[in-house]
């Protein structure tokens, strides 16, 4: 979230499929099971990756010119990346049944999309729910009872989910109205420009007030990279930096007691007064 170069190596390069302990997910990447049953956080997963295919090169290096000229570069590698075997029931010619199967793409984006047509994301999503049916001994009950669902019901939703990622914008009638589209994503990408690659440190005094602050169950640490996060991700007219839907902790607990402890330390009590304190802090120690 704060290096968003990494972020996006962590959406297209390789998995590692393991488990140390029941509490270790690394077999999910930087993934959540609302992401995979419910697709949310979607639209930041596919903006970053347009981001980068817009404006980085293999290295990360910022590629010179126009990025509108790599428009459609970025949506063949956004189509790749979401790419899923066709069924069978597509009628072919029927302009409001898009395409899910780019293995065509596969020359041009190896690493998104296999040649059969499987692209990186239903790949990785396959192996996840492999991997908790083979190791259900690494794998926590409330997680592995969604592993045969994965395997049987999601590549047929996700190939509805990349048909209406491809309605036009202008499209008539009700199938316009979908709220994501790729054409949504890739002039969001280009609003936002290259991706971060390093994120603002904090300094010393004020890592030191956060850990005096803080009780003792809480981490300082987390609450410092939360800071970071808001530094890295506030809007210049206006001091709340909103939460992204993949904000990921190993404990999701360390996250709403924070969330209760900051905000029972600042006079009002909604979500978005976190990051009024997070401001604050920062503002107090002279980083903003």
């Amino acid at each position: 979230m704060i290096n968003e170069w990494e972020e996006f190596c962590a959406y297209t390069g390789t998995v590692s499929y393991t488990a140390s302990k029941k509490s270790d997910t690394t077999w999910l990447g930087r993934f959540t099971f609302a992401t995979i049953l419910e697709f949310e956080g979607m639209a930041r997963i596919l903006t970053v990756l347009a981001r980068g295919y817009l404006f980085h090169g293999k290295d990360g290096a910022v590629i010179s010119g126009d990025p509108h000229d790599r428009v459609d570069h970025a949506r063949r590698a956004l189509c790749a990346w979401c790419s899923v075997p066709e069924d069978g029931k597509r009628v072919r010619g029927k302009e409001w049944q898009f395409q899910t199967d780019f293995s065509e793409l596969h020359p041009e984006f190896p690493e998104l999309v296999d040649a059969d047509g499987v692209g990186w994301f239903l790949c990785h999503v396959l192996r996840a729910a492999d991997f908790m049916l083979t190791h259900p001994e690494k794998v926590r009950s409330t997680s592995l009872k969604y592993a045969e669902v994965i395997q049987s019901k999601f590549a047929a939703a996700w190939r509805s989910k990349v048909m209406q990622y491809q309605i036009p914008i202008f499209a008539p009638q009700t199938k316009g109205a979908w709220t994501l589209r790729f054409d949504d994503v890739l002039a969001d990408a280009l609003e936002l420009g290259p991706l971060r690659r390093e994120g603002p440190e904090l300094p010393p005094e004020l890592t030191e007030k956060v850990t005096t602050a803080l009780p003792k169950e809480i981490p300082s640490e987390v609450v410092c990279t939360l800071i970071r996060y808001y530094l890295a991700n506030r809007q210049d007219d206006c001091e709340y930096s909103t939460p992204r839907a993949s904000i990921q902790y190993k404990k999701a607990s360390f996250l709403s007691g924070i969330l209760s402890i900051a905000l029972s330390r600042v006079s009002k009590c909604v979500y978005g007064s976190f990051w009024a304190f997070c401001s604050t802090c920062a503002r107090n120690s002279g980083v903003i």
